[in-house]
């Protein structure tokens, strides 16, 4: 695929074609069982991206095994497959290292019709934006290490993280949305513009209308804000329209990136509603509306 792509795509037959993806990290949450699951649902994820449907996994496993108990890894690995299968595949072996800090994630394939996936690169003019999960895991991630989230705020985050894309894919597949990514690393301005540069379009975004997770504002303006962030709104700045409008503080977690995010999806209009309705249905009760694309070439506009 030409543009920036969520996972690889192998045409097999002119029925079916392959999808791979791969990710790891290392933990960001203290308890191992749901980093497990946050891991396994951020692999899964790019798999969804694309309309795909996962069928098989495996392990990716650093551990410093003889630092710390083996019930600690079990966890991370109980975690993982808790949600292999959840998304309806099988794990079928992986490979561990020793490592002085745990890492863990899952290389995934998935199948798709090779005239029927999604990438950033379909959004059309007159299209509908929707996401699909709040953002601002990369503030808040920080923030807990400074030991500062309250329980209500922590469990919200790993709930949102570890909710997999499943829904959201199959819905925007049903309803024939006409591009897709998650958002990751590049925070949800980030991955915004790759889909506005791919598909050569402008991108209107409601900043108002973003869910967003709570007391994100409160701990960005603390500064609890990763390095990465900041590199992030560097290199988008030139392709972005920000509106006096526009409320200073949000704007640090537009660029936020995010760990195990929710689908940006572009779709008709006459589909939207129902693609929201069909998810709140399905107790996904943070998806929005946030904003349309509008003729243009690679721009990102913040209203």
């Amino acid at each position: 695929m030409e543009s920036a792509s969520d996972a690889g795509i192998f045409k097999i037959t002119d029925e079916i074609a392959i999808v791979q993806s791969l990710d790891f990290f290392t933990p960001i949450v203290d308890d191992p069982f749901d980093f497990g699951q946050i891991a396994a649902a951020n692999s899964l994820s790019d798999i969804y991206a694309v309309g795909a449907r996962p069928i098989v996994a495996l392990n990716i496993v650093c551990f410093p095994i003889k630092k710390q108990p083996k019930e600690i890894l079990g966890q991370i690995l109980k975690g993982g497959t808790d949600k292999i299968h959840e998304a309806g595949a099988l794990l079928i072996g992986g490979h561990s290292v020793e490592d002085n800090e745990p890492k863990y994630g899952l290389s995934v394939t998935g199948l798709v019709h090779p005239q029927k996936f999604l990438s950033n690169k379909g959004a059309k003019p007159g299209d509908t934006l929707i996401l699909t999960k709040p953002i601002g895991t990369g503030i808040l991630s920080t923030a807990h290490k400074a030991g500062l989230l309250s329980k209500d705020v922590l469990d919200k985050m790993i709930n949102v993280m570890k909710t997999l894309n499943k829904d959201a894919s199959e819905t925007m597949v049903n309803l024939g949305a006409h591009s897709a990514t998650d958002i990751t690393g590049f925070g949800l301005a980030g991955h915004a513009l790759e889909m506005a540069v791919a598909s050569k379009v402008k991108i209107i975004i409601d900043t108002k209308k973003v869910p967003l997770l709570p007391e994100v504002i409160k701990f960005s303006n603390m500064g609890f804000i990763p390095e990465g962030d900041y590199a992030n709104k560097q290199y988008c700045k030139k392709s972005f329209i920000i509106h006096s409008s526009v409320n200073e503080d949000l704007i640090p977690v537009l660029f936020d990136a995010q760990t195990s995010g929710g689908l940006l999806i572009s779709i008709s209009e006459k589909n939207a509603q129902k693609l929201v309705s069909i998810l709140n249905k399905k107790g996904h009760k943070d998806v929005a509306v946030i904003g349309y694309i509008e003729d243009g070439d690679g721009v990102v506009e913040l209203c």
